[in-house]
């Protein structure tokens, strides 16, 4: 079997996909995508031969891996300083496109994955948005299929509690950062007001190395207060709208203190209902190379 037709090859972005989803970490999903290569490489080819369906085969390996993985990452999440924010992403315009897995990848979704329990997680992902059938959910996580039936229901349950939608099409998720950028770039209060959701609500990480609020920080006085100053904190400091995690974002280099910024946002009824601001420098790393995501 050629390198070109191997099923790892074929199949490497669903692998990194569904790693990443579960981790929400791209270096722990490249690690655990890479540890999944070398599994099945050594199992040889006259094994791999004869694996009737691949893809379920390696989605079943990645999947014990990045759990393996969840589950020794669990006390250095309790350690972190701060709030926890996934690792963004960027991405090409047919991640944004392909609305079900955008809404799987975005920050706002991940960040409401990490209040599941690793199995949860894994049963949620694999489930609703990979649609991999309970049967072979039951073998990557060693339970039975009626198990993982009632483990999907409560993660099901738990996440529509939790997570906020993003309806609305990318050209209006582009024109609302826009008018974020111009009020911050003008320090225009007003502005901020007018873009910002009542009830708005900011997250920042900066993992205890950079400096970034530790509490969320709730309602549009409030936050407009703590963004006014940015667009003055240098004359260096450029915002550069991206696409992070298959929605309009932002991304803020040249600050005073030096350290990147990069921004996702909720956006309802043409306004910001949450931002994530992702300072730690070692969230940003993959910010520079579009990530293949694909389900």
């Amino acid at each position: 079997m050629t390198m070109s037709h191997d099923p790892f090859v074929a199949h490497r972005g669903l692998l990194f996909t569904v790693a990443y989803e579960m981790l929400g970490s791209a270096a722990d999903a490249e690690d655990v995508t890479q540890e999944t290569w070398l599994r099945w490489d050594a199992i040889g080819e006259v094994a791999r031969a004869e694996v009737i369906d691949p893809r379920a085969f390696l989605v079943r390996m990645v999947t014990r891996k990045a759990l393996d993985r969840l589950r020794s990452n669990a006390r250095r999440r309790e350690d972190y300083i701060g709030a926890w924010l996934p690792e963004p992403l960027l991405t090409a315009p047919d991640v944004a496109d392909d609305v079900e897995l955008a809404d799987s990848v975005s920050i706002a979704m991940l960040t409401v994955l990490e209040t599941l329990t690793p199995t949860e997680r894994a049963v949620f992902v694999l489930r609703e948005v990979f649609d991999v059938p309970y049967d072979e959910i039951a073998e990557a996580v060693d339970k039975s299929p009626t198990a993982v039936r009632q483990v999907a229901h409560r993660a099901r349950e738990h996440v529509a509690a939790r997570r906020p939608r993003m309806a609305v099409g990318r050209t209006e998720q582009q024109a609302v950062v826009e008018r974020f950028i111009a009020a911050v770039a003008l320090g225009d209060l007003q502005g901020l007001l007018d873009v910002l959701a009542p009830d708005v609500v900011l997250v920042a990480d900066g993992g205890g190395v950079v400096q970034a609020v530790v509490n969320p920080v709730v309602g549009a006085k409030k936050v407009a207060n703590l963004l006014r100053p940015f667009g003055r904190l240098s004359p260096d400091a450029e915002m550069r709208p991206l696409l992070l995690n298959g929605a309009a974002g932002l991304r803020i280099v040249g600050t005073v203190d030096g350290a990147d910024t990069a921004i996702s946002f909720v956006i309802e009824a043409g306004r910001i209902s949450r931002i994530y601001a992702i300072r730690n420098p070692a969230k940003l790393g993959r910010i520079d190379a579009q990530a293949t995501l694909s389900r």
